[in-house]
C-alpha cells in the first residue's frame, strides 16, 4: 500500500488525518504540498481520483480566493492553474491510495480508500 498524504502541518484537520492513519498503524508518505506544490498535471490526476471539480477542491475562504475573484471563474483549467500557483487554495488533507483519493474531512473518510 503506497498512501500519500497532501499535508499542511499547521492545519488541525490535516493533523487529525495523520493521527488517524497512525492510530490504524498504516504506513504513508507525507507531501507538504505548500513546500512542494503539485503541478497542474498532478492536480488534474488527483481531481480525477477524487471525482471532483477544481472548484469543489478549492478553499473558498482563503483571502487569495477572494482577491483573485475566483468565485466568478468556472474554467476548470484556469482554476487548476491557479491552484498550482497558489497551493494554499487546495483543500486538505488529501489522502491518495493508488487510483483512489479522498479529502479526509472528517478523517474517517480515509476508510473509503483503504
Amino acid at each position: 500500500m503506497s498512501i500519500i498524504v497532501w499535508h499542511n502541518p499547521r492545519c488541525s484537520k490535516s493533523r487529525n488525518g495523520i493521527k488517524y492513519l497512525d492510530e490504524k498503524d498504516i504506513e504513508y508518505e507525507i507531501r507538504r504540498y505548500l513546500d512542494n506544490p503539485p503541478s497542474e498535471d498532478e492536480i488534474k490526476d488527483v481531481l480525477e481520483k477524487l471525482g471532483m471539480s477544481a472548484k469543489e477542491l478549492m478553499r473558498t475562504k482563503e483571502s487569495i480566493y477572494k482577491e483573485l475573484n475566483l468565485k466568478e471563474v468556472n474554467d476548470e483549467n484556469k482554476l487548476i492553474e491557479v491552484m498550482a500557483q497558489y497551493p494554499k487554495l487546495i483543500e486538505r488533507p488529501i489522502v491518495i491510495n493508488g487510483e483512489k483519493a479522498v479529502v479526509a474531512r472528517p478523517e474517517s473518510k480515509i476508510d473509503e480508500i483503504l
